[in-house]
């Protein structure tokens, strides 16, 4: 393109990406709203044929992705004389197209098709396999979803570990070199307090929880909990589910879910303020990128250090109980009334090693996630396989944890992510736990009475805050952008480290 290009052209083409990335997005809507249908209220015995109608309009919707008139679209507009001419958001938006059709493009549409088949049919399984605690059930099924991630990897192309291929579909730019520096300080930090939190003398109460909670009760308790912290019931709902999750449909109809299980409370009361993290962050997303690629949020693990903020770092705080835990009283009168704030507050933080990821503590859920992390690393290295999982398993929750399961339901079966195939997800949840205290950190510094503020249930400085900090942006900014732009600074251990240390060298009176 010699000429500089007519401004009339560049609009006209625009308007043509325009137009292919809102449909995209709408395709995107229903298929969001089938994901969430299919595993909240949909009988079992119409899963397999809800997976066939999943598959044809994902396909559909790939299709148009890398579509001729889409790769037109992105090479006219990628042209750097026309680039230039491109306000910011629609170079982000072009940009997340671009990659998504590079990355796409290599994938046959028919086997696109079979896999996303595959994977609905395959959480139906795996639902049952846990309820069974039959993992040879599952185990077919999975080896044909790792095939296909390990053919992805190949049609993606990677540098270093074939993982690399995997960890940048869910953090841009993250790779298997990056991350274990990062996992080693943060294991060696982490195993040194668990063994210092062990040999302490002040160990909170383990009595409290270790009761029942009436179920509707709970209910009723997270319907009121919910609007407080911050989430919009208006463009929102909770439901319950096997596993829970969030899902946006749109900006103004972003789902949450949750599970209660009648001898853990704290399950679902940090479970559903977890998601609402994940929620707040999709409703906080600046209105005007609604029909557009960017109108989520930038990657997992900024995603997720919105849920871990919320869930941890607020709603384990003392100063929220200060405010709640009268409220919670009223609902479970028989077994708090004689509990104090200071021993709930407490026993709500207690370290304890526990097989279930989504149950287990601060301290010990970045161990859970390493032990992820390894195995998959290893699956797709091919240092093991997927008849060695319940094996493998078992060891590395000895290692890391010091206990057995002692069933697949309990271990290698837990987990919802590799029904769908979310290899490369894992190492999110523990990037989330870094992301989010190097966020704490510069949020009291700008807001010193930030826990004043929770004391006072004034929630909507802190929802604001995020959202001018973080949600408005939606993915306009790349992760690593992003987190500098928020903190001055690239992700660094040392505040998760340093939170860790300092809030249970308080509560286990730690020298």
């Amino acid at each position: 393109m010699s000429a500089l290009p007519v401004l009339e052209d560049i609009q006209q083409k625009v308007d043509q990406f325009k137009k292919l990335d809102e449909k995209l997005c709408h395709y995107s809507d229903v298929l969001g709203l089938l994901g969430w249908d299919s595993k909240t209220k949909a009988p079992k015995k119409g899963r397999p044929l809800f997976a066939k109608a999943i598959g044809t309009l994902s396909t559909e919707s790939f299709k148009l992705s890398i579509s001729e008139e889409m790769g037109e679209c992105i090479t006219y507009l990628t042209e750097e004389k026309v680039w230039e001419q491109l306000d910011e958001v629609t170079q982000a938006c072009v940009r997340e197209r671009k990659k998504n059709y590079e990355k796409s493009k290599m994938i046959p549409a028919d086997e696109f098709q079979e896999y996303v088949i595959l994977v609905n049919n395959a959480n139906r399984v795996w639902e049952e396999a846990r309820e069974n605690n039959d993992f040879a059930s599952f185990a077919p099924v999975l080896e044909k979803v790792l095939a296909f991630k390990k053919k992805f990897a190949e049609y993606y192309g990677y540098e270093g570990h074939p993982y690399n291929a995997l960890l940048n579909e869910y953090e841009p730019g993250l790779t298997v070199e990056k991350l274990d520096p990062l996992f080693k300080e943060l294991r060696q930090k982490s195993v040194d307090l668990l063994n210092r939190i062990k040999a302490s003398e002040s160990q909170p109460r383990a009595d409290i929880f270790a009761q029942e909670y009436d179920i509707e009760a709970q209910k009723k308790f997270n319907e009121y909990l919910l609007p407080l912290i911050g989430f919009d019931m208006e463009g929102g709902r909770l439901d319950e589910t096997v596993h829970p999750f969030a899902q946006s449909v749109n900006t103004g109809d972003v789902r949450i879910t949750t599970r209660y299980l009648k001898d853990n409370v704290r399950s679902a009361i940090f479970g559903t303020i977890h998601e609402a993290g994940h929620g707040m962050y999709e409703q906080g997303v600046n209105a005007e990128y609604e029909g557009t690629v960017i109108r989520r949020g930038t990657s997992f693990g900024i995603h997720e250090s919105q849920s871990r903020f919320l869930e941890n770092m607020v709603g384990r705080s003392k100063e929220f109980w200060t405010y709640f835990y009268k409220d919670l009283q009223s609902y479970f009168p028989e077994q708090l009334n004689n509990v104090s704030l200071e021993d709930f507050y407490a026993a709500t933080n207690r370290v304890d090693p526990s097989l279930i990821r989504v149950e287990a503590d601060e301290l010990t859920y970045n161990l859970h996630i390493m032990i992820r992390y390894e195995i998959e690393k290893a699956l797709f290295g091919g240092e093991i396989e997927v008849k060695d999982l319940p094996k493998v398993w078992n060891e590395k929750i000895e290692e890391y944890l010091g206990i057995v399961p002692p069933s697949d339901t309990l271990g290698v079966l837990q987990d919802i992510h590799w029904s769908f195939g979310g290899f490369g997800y894992f190492p999110s949840y523990s990037l989330g736990n870094l992301y989010a205290a190097q966020i704490l950190y510069t949020f009291l510094k700008e807001v010193p009475d930030f826990y004043d503020k929770i004391e006072q249930g004034d929630f909507l400085a802190i929802r604001n805050w995020l959202k001018e900090s973080i949600h408005q942006y939606g993915k306009l900014y790349s992760p690593n952008e992003l987190i500098v732009k928020v903190t001055g600074e690239e992700l660094d251990a040392k505040y998760l480290i340093k939170y860790l240390e300092d809030k249970y060298s308080a509560i286990y009176q730690l020298s």
